[in-house]
């Protein structure tokens, strides 16, 4: 069935030699290029990580940083309220001492010149009733 001749040692000759051949130009190169891109996906990758979970820690940082931030903001807004209305608490009280001290004043006031004023009517009030006396009684009566 099968001749085996010298061809067949013939072709498997140039079948090793193709092979080796190919081997050395095609295959060699192309596994060297396909490791090299498979070292420089890994690297990137790991150096992505790397990057990757440093910017979540800074990512977290930064947010302790800005929920400290704002409890002192409020902290510091909720103080200058407080003071804010302690100084308006007194300036209240001190205008309404102020209001009260001037109603005082002016009652006194009032209080003196009416005092004047009525006075001032009983002696018009005592000449009046002098002159009524002596127009109805005369001069001589009236004193």
């Amino acid at each position: 069935m099968f001749d085996f001749d010298a061809t067949l040692p013939l072709m498997a000759v140039q079948f090793l030699l193709l092979a080796a051949l190919l081997n050395v130009i095609f295959y060699k190169p192309l596994t060297k290029a396909l490791d090299d891109r498979d070292n420089y996906i890994r690297t990137n990758n790991l150096d992505a990580r790397e990057r990757l979970a440093k910017a979540e820690r800074l990512t977290k940082e930064y947010e302790q940083q800005l929920a400290e931030a704002r409890k002192q903001s409020q902290a510091t807004v909720a103080a200058a309220q407080a003071e804010a209305q302690k100084t308006t608490d007194q300036k209240i009280a001190e205008a309404q001492k102020e209001a009260q001290a001037q109603r005082e004043q002016a009652a006194l006031e009032i209080e003196q010149q009416k005092q004047e004023v009525l006075s001032s009517l009983d002696q018009q009030v005592d000449a009046l009733s002098r002159q009524i006396l002596e127009k109805l009684l005369g001069p001589v009566l009236a004193k």
